[in-house]
């Protein structure tokens, strides 16, 4: 990832427990970021071969569960975020450093062809645009804007920035979908971002122009793409699986060239670091952004955009139990904080009594 959308988190934690705050790129977390059923294929065969051509069908949006349903898909939807906090401590010990497009790309690309070969499924009609826009905003646009915002924002700026993003899911929700978000639900964002702020923030943490402003446009696009993905629905017949492989396909084309320009071929790799890639390929990406986008599809867009908080501390909680990171007073109460302020806002509404 937010992310996330939340946004997932790609603030780098110095060794001390605080996050890096040199000058120069260091090595970063790229962000982000279950199939009830496989999707039905749905290319038909012509007698030539070839897929026969077809109406679009028309886009579905699955029901918004209740009670316990409920319950179980906000804790799977959680893992997404939660599997994205990994990113940062994969990074750091398994991976070839300063190469963050390069790792989004074969997080995205390799992971989209995967779910669209497995799923034998291809967009149609009016999907082939939306697709390339979802894609572009959640994966295309979000990772090189997370990465340009994390290196030139030391101090976890950049993770607070992707903190807010529940805030600008509001909004939309609001002007997009013509729902309002409980003002209940609104504290418990803002109140998560004061948590997250105060786990990554530290004192010496400096403004940067173009990476404030850079920082902002990945939590708006992820956002704006997390509004979509529910006002669009999904194709009638498509599961899952195969909607994340046309956005993660798209995305990681989109990538591609600014990861090569940039940061030029692969470098020598070793079995760590295969290893590592694979990780994020297939858990921190294909079935991290499966259940994300099923949550999406399923639940309020505000209620999983403030799970994007669980990538930061995550992270944060990793690099302490793995990494020998302190975490002091203030971060401890941020954590508490934004972690409550978490599950507060995934508390059903109170129902009015006559």
């Amino acid at each position: 990832m937010s992310s996330s959308c939340v946004s997932p988190a790609a603030e780098r934690i110095s060794p001390s427990g605080g996050h890096a705050t040199g000058s120069g790129p260091s090595r970063a977390a790229s962000p982000h970021m279950s199939e009830a059923g496989s999707s039905s294929a749905t290319l038909s065969r012509a007698p030539g071969g070839g897929a026969s051509r077809r109406d679009t069908p028309p886009a579905v949006q699955a029901p918004v569960p209740a009670g316990r349903s409920a319950v179980l898909l906000i804790l799977v939807t959680a893992l997404a975020p939660a599997v994205w906090g990994s990113t940062y401590l994969v990074t750091t010990e398994f991976l070839p450093p300063d190469r963050p497009l390069l790792t989004a790309l074969l997080r995205a690309l390799p992971a989209g062809l995967l779910l669209i070969a497995v799923t034998r499924t291809l967009p149609r009609g009016e999907w082939w645009w939306r697709a390339a826009v979802l894609g572009g905003l959640n994966i295309g646009m979000f990772f090189p804007l997370l990465f340009l915002s994390a290196y030139r924002l030391p101090g976890g700026v950049a993770a607070v920035l992707g903190s807010v993003q529940p805030l600008v899911v509001a909004g939309l929700t609001r002007a997009v979908l013509h729902e309002t978000v409980p003002l209940r639900r609104v504290t418990a964002g803002v109140a998560a971002t004061v948590g997250v702020s105060l786990v990554v923030l530290r004192a010496e943490a400096a403004l940067d122009v173009t990476g404030l402003v850079a920082g902002l446009a990945a939590a708006a696009g992820m956002a704006t793409g997390l509004v979509l993905t529910r006002a669009w629905g999904r194709p009638e017949g498509v599961g899952d699986l195969a909607l994340t492989g046309w956005q993660l396909a798209a995305g990681g084309l989109m990538i591609a060239p600014v990861a090569f320009a940039v940061e030029g071929w692969f470098p020598p790799m070793d079995a760590a670091a295969v290893g590592g890639y694979v990780w994020l390929g297939l858990i921190g990406t294909a079935a991290a952004y499966t259940l994300w986008f099923r949550g999406i599809g399923r639940l309020p867009s505000f209620q999983v955009s403030l799970l994007g908080a669980l990538s930061p501390l995550t992270a944060a909680a990793l690099g302490w139990a793995v990494l020998g990171q302190s975490l002091g007073p203030v971060q401890i109460t941020g954590f508490v904080l934004a972690l409550a302020a978490t599950i507060t806002g995934q508390l059903p509404a109170r129902r009015r009594t006559p």
